[in-house]
């Protein structure tokens, strides 16, 4: 088989490349030479009409969910027609979303309308264990994108990809709402700044829940401070006297030691639609928890 294919049209098979199996439970019993030639000359006519149906619409190149056997390798080889076989379902739905082509369930119903397109399909090798990855490159659909991870280890590939995730959730949250506020814990602590300045201004006994509500904020910017190595209590301290003294709300915890910490000019910054979900989901959690009256814990020594 070619290892690259250009101008490819792909037939997109969920159909296997094998004679029509029996839907009954009967065996067929071969007895003589005569027979098995029969058969043999059956199945082959058989792989000649699909792939000669394949050759017809047009397509160059096939991707088939199932798998086939050393004669129909053989029989493609002779027609020039590559094939990729075992494509997951998954990856089948994501080729014909890439190639806008259409997966075809049988021979019979492919055409011209229903092949995917894309301007090469290669193999390629990589690693010291030579793996061998088929690319499909200039996809018709060019909104489709593959990132391949890899790394020295399986959590550095986790780490990764979910950092990867996490990116892609981002620009789907701006894509929502593109609205964003500092990062860099500014705007939890420009938040716990306004609570207490708010609760100086109650005189009911509202104000503790207030009070106890901008200290659970200043633990963010803390936590923040303490894995970036710094110390936590000063940073927070000194960002907060900041903000307040120069009226900067944008100054937060220098996570990157660059002297700086201002994030408007770090270009640090979060959407405003996961900060808010963040703030709702962590009070609706306290106030289900204010809500028990009373916990029952049930000791197995107790009789």
């Amino acid at each position: 088989m070619p290892k690259e294919v250009k101008d490819a049209k792909i037939a997109i098979l969920t159909c296997p490349f094998e004679p029509p199996k029996p839907k009954t439970k009967h065996k067929l019993e071969i007895t003589t030479v005569k027979e098995f030639e029969e058969l043999q000359k059956y199945e082959r006519e058989t792989f000649e009409t699909m792939v000669k149906q394949v050759k017809d619409c047009g397509a160059n190149i096939v991707a088939c969910q199932w798998g086939f056997d050393d004669e129909a390798n053989s029989l493609l080889l002779q027609h020039k027609l590559p094939a990729i076989r075992w494509v997951g379902g998954p990856e089948i739905e994501l080729l014909a979303i890439a190639t806008n082509g259409r997966i075809v369930p049988r021979f019979e119903d492919l055409s011209s309308e229903k092949l995917g397109s894309a301007g090469t399909i290669r193999e390629m090798s990589f690693g010291t264990t030579n793996d061998n990855m088929i690319v499909v490159e200039h996809c018709a659909n060019s909104k489709a994108v593959t990132v391949f991870v890899r790394g020295g280890n399986k959590m550095i590939v986790d780490e990764a990809k979910r950092s990867l995730h996490d990116a892609m959730c981002v620009v789907r949250n701006l894509i929502v709402d593109n609205r964003v506020v500092y990062g860099g814990a500014a705007a939890e602590i420009s938040c716990s700044i306004a609570v207490e300045k708010e609760a100086d201004q109650v005189s009911s006994i509202e104000q503790y829940a207030m009070r106890s509500f901008a200290r659970a904020l200043d633990v963010i910017p803390m936590t923040l401070a303490e894995n970036s190595g710094l110390p936590p209590i000063e940073t927070l301290s000194y960002v907060k006297s900041q903000q307040i003294k120069q009226g900067i709300w944008s100054l937060g915890v220098d996570c990157m030691d660059t002297g700086i910490n201002d994030m408007k000019e770090q270009f640090v910054f979060d959407p405003l639609i996961s900060k808010r979900q963040q703030f709702l989901l962590a009070t609706q959690l306290v106030k289900m928890i204010l809500k028990i009256d009373d916990v029952i814990v049930h000791r197995n020594d107790e009789q």
